[in-house]
């Protein structure tokens, strides 16, 4: 467990596979700024990600929900794009 990721009950949640690039950038992005997250690894069939599709509309991850501003997405660029607007700090 990395020193941002927290088993405890946090605001920011990640829908990620194992070893999936796309999901490393955002686990990455989310270390940077500091925001303690957790982590929900998903089914790798694609056909059996309903979690992540009831949540975004759509089975791709990664997927972020951030509790503490109601913002549910997918799509690595985007959830990079949003931490680093929303936590940035810049």
């Amino acid at each position: 467990m990395s020193e941002t990721e927290s088993s405890d009950d946090t605001a920011v949640t990640l829908y990620r596979l194992q070893a999936c690039p796309f999901c490393e950038r955002v686990v990455r992005t989310l270390q940077e700024h500091g925001v303690a997250y957790q982590s929900r690894f998903v089914e790798t069939d694609h056909s059996e990600r309903d979690a992540v599709k009831r949540l975004t509309g759509t089975r791709i991850v990664p997927a972020l929900v951030d509790e503490s501003t109601g913002v549910t997405m997918a799509e690595s660029e985007n959830i990079v794009e949003y931490v680093e607007t929303v936590y940035g700090g810049a």
